[in-house]
């Protein structure tokens, strides 16, 4: 039986299996062989997905009959019919979209188009984090918009000859006393859903400026609600929270 994660090969993640069910739809069901134009596109797209740099180097890694096993595996989960060699991620994409396929050519034009903006970006040492509803690779690029060098610099200095620096969550002003150990604290936000972060360049305008704790917390919230939320929300949401768990 055909291993859609075979030959040491990495499993498949949201992002891969979001744009092979994309593919699947434009199919309407019907399986292709791995020598279809469009599976070999796939593959190739599949193979510049910036997480897999050392497993693309292997032939066997996403190629056009893999693409071609993977339709089949998503055909049985839809179906019953095709290889029955499913996983928790097949079934767990065909949960959340089968029958929403205008959702689906939606995310999939969102990793399509962070695939080609990580691609165009330094590559960072420290790439884990929450994983996003839009996927692992919107998540990469929105991290590194964030960590881009200069926009942090460019943000403090913003909103301290706006006012002041405090958290957009909580208020935090860092210790006082010394403008240097105020400003360790914070970290720039991106602001912007992920759907339209890649069509725009960054602006000041597009991002907050949180502390280091609240901005892991929005992080973790985002993946958590599985939607995009600001500042504003998550500070009634986490002081919302808090409250409660201090009884």
């Amino acid at each position: 039986m055909a291993r859609t994660s075979g030959h040491g090969n990495p499993s498949w993640t949201r992002d891969e299996t979001i744009l092979a069910l994309d593919l699947y739809f434009d199919f309407d069901g019907k399986i292709p062989s791995g020598r279809d134009p469009r599976v070999v596109a796939l593959s190739e797209l599949l193979r510049q997905l910036p997480y897999h740099s050392e497993a693309s180097k292997r032939d066997s890694f996403r190629n056009g009959d893999g693409v071609a096993f993977k339709l089949q595996n998503l055909r049985q989960v839809a179906t019953g019919h095709g290889l029955g060699n499913v996983s928790q991620m097949d079934r767990k994409i065909w949960s959340e979209f089968h029958s929403r396929p205008e959702a689906v050519k939606q995310m999939a034009e969102v990793i399509r188009a962070n695939i080609a903006a990580a691609q165009a970006m330094p590559s960072q040492e420290a790439e884990e984090d929450e994983e996003f509803f839009e996927g692992r690779v919107a998540t990469i690029v929105h991290n590194r918009r964030e960590r881009s060098r200069g926009l942090r610099p460019q943000l403090i200095e913003a909103r301290r000859t706006a006012g002041g620096l405090a958290c957009e969550v909580c208020g935090s002003t860092g210790p006082a006393g010394s403008d240097a150990l105020a400003e360790a604290i914070f970290e720039a936000h991106h602001i912007i859903p992920l759907s339209a972060a890649s069509e725009r360049k960054t602006r000041l305008t597009d991002m907050a400026l949180l502390c280091a704790n609240c901005h892991k917390l929005i992080h973790r919230l985002i993946a958590s609600e599985k939607r995009w939320i600001k500042p504003d929300e998550a500070k009634a949401l986490l002081g919302f929270k808090l409250k409660e768990d201090g009884g």
